[in-house]
């Protein structure tokens, strides 16, 4: 890999301040580019970026910071440099400009080095492992009061793997370091502001760093944001709500169909051919494509309610197959997989950063297993398709690495600019609203109807790309919150 020795080959530390604001000046680090990879566009090129791995410690132990750039298409109209973060916690970013660059217009990228970066912890950024496998890669189980022992032995031991592989790297894997990272990114790269695009925990990162640096902030884009007063496990409780309305509305959707799927001439009767489904499953998973789906995979789909003409045909398979009979001809049934792992090289590497950054700066997680049981049997009676999901035991329960600093509170007159989808099965308009409300001088774009997790990265044309568009080339945000459609 042509970009392996670059990345290998750490620059000289720079000075830095304690709250991590890297001084400009005569400290700057030396960068070197070299082209990242060879299945990878020949414009997309790395350096690395060294940084403290305690901040409150500048002079400590260094980490390198893998950082990539596509640099402006036209120099003369060069403004500055274009952050991305993909989301996560846990997601690799130094592909993003290469992903991102013909999903974004001219305009944009004419005007900015698009920069990528995979956060500390995560992939060619001191990754962090900690030994996870089978069903301890999986973020997120169903509840039940057969499996609790198991789950709370499974969650035990995540939190130990973590602490004897990882345990001196845990207490430094924050957001708040993140964003430090960020700045120190900034200043290596000779810039006095950033501008950023955020997805998801990418919109949280971002927001962090408009908290902690807000003259260092430039222009914002939070795609698909989440509500920083619900970190961590709000966040994670937070998307059953938007689970039970998107499947109400896929219900609505499917009677009116009810000729072409025969799932029901009611929203009623869809509901109930669907809870029917659950039942029987749980007494005897149904086999579909080689696949076995008890009532709690079945309810595992939860995410894909919102996309109401891709999960129909899995429903209406589900449905064949526990009956024996073919699907209808045109249905286009097929499956949806059982909740799984991201799909990434190093899914230990992904999983464990998730938890270590969860678990590690998150408000106080309850200590007693019980707690937990007894959220999860309230949130499923409340929000019966998902509400276990988010409530039921996690390894943060066990977590023995205290975090150094309180999570950040989020409250800034930065003017970014959130991008939101009406039907977001992960971060829900709601969360996005709290968002908003953390951002007083932000305004919002709910794309009415919009279907997925994310508005810019998904690819798929939008009324609010114009939006994204002017305020990253113009600096102009739209007058006032608005939908459009």
């Amino acid at each position: 890999m042509a970009g392996a020795a670059v990345l290998a080959a750490l620059t000289p530390a720079t000075a830095f301040a304690g709250d991590g604001e890297a001084l400009l000046g005569g400290g700057r680090q030396q960068l070197r580019w070299e082209r990242c990879a060879q299945d990878q566009p020949a414009s997309l090129e790395c350096t690395v970026v060294k940084v403290p791995l305690d901040y409150a410690d500048p002079g400590g132990r260094t980490i390198g910071i893998a950082v990539s750039r596509i640099p402006a298409e036209n120099p003369a109209k060069r403004r500055g440099v274009l952050l991305m973060n993909p989301g996560g916690p846990g997601g690799e970013g130094l592909t993003m400009p290469a992903g991102m660059a013909p999903l974004l217009a001219a305009q944009v990228r004419e005007r900015f080095d698009l920069i990528g970066f995979d956060p500390r912890g995560v992939g060619r950024s001191a990754p962090v492992h900690c030994g996870l496998a089978g069903d301890e890669q999986v973020l997120n189980h169903p509840y039940s009061a057969a499996a609790f022992g198991q789950d709370v032995a499974r969650a035990r031991s995540i939190a130990d793997k973590c602490q004897a592989k990882a345990g001196d790297l845990l207490p430094h894997l924050t957001t708040r370091n993140t964003a430090r990272d960020m700045d120190a990114v900034r200043a290596a790269l000779g810039e006095r502001r950033i501008s950023y695009l955020g997805h998801s925990y990418g919109t949280y990162l971002g927001a962090v760093y408009t908290q902690m640096f807000p003259r260092r902030a430039d222009r914002f884009v939070f795609d698909s944001a989440l509500d920083p007063a619900l970190v961590w496990r709000g966040v994670l409780r937070g998307t059953a709500e938007a689970a039970e309305l998107a499947f109400t509305r896929w219900t609505r959707w499917a009677a009116e169909r009810d000729a072409a799927f025969g799932l029901g001439a009611t929203p009623q009767a869809v509901r109930a051919t669907f809870w029917d489904l659950v039942a029987r499953a749980d007494r005897t998973p149904i086999t579909l494509e080689g696949q076995a789906f008890d009532g709690a995979a079945i309810r595992g789909q939860y995410r894909a309610f919102v996309q109401v003409e891709a999960v129909t045909p899995f429903i209406v398979a589900l449905k064949a197959a526990a009956s024996g009979t073919a699907a209808p001809a045109g249905s286009g049934a097929g499956v949806v997989r059982a909740e799984a792992p991201p799909r990434t090289p190093d899914v230990d590497n992904v999983v464990s950063v998730a938890w270590s950054v969860l678990c590690g700066e998150g408000r106080a997680w309850p200590r007693d297993p019980e707690q937990y049981r007894h959220d999860a049997i309230r949130d499923r009676a409340a929000r019966p398709l998902a509400g276990d999901f988010g409530a039921t035991v996690q390894p943060c329960a066990f977590w023995k690495s205290a975090p150094r600093e309180r999570a950040t509170v989020v409250d800034n007159d930065v003017p970014a600019l959130i991008v939101q989808n009406e039907w977001d099965p992960q971060t829900p308009v709601a969360m996005a609203q709290g968002m908003r409300r953390a951002l007083h001088g932000a305004r919002m774009v709910t794309v009415a109807g919009g279907e997925g997790h994310g508005v810019v990265v998904s690819g798929r044309p939008t009324c609010a790309d114009a939006d994204v568009t002017s305020y990253l080339t113009t600096g102009r945000i739209p007058a006032k919150d608005r939908t459009c459609s």
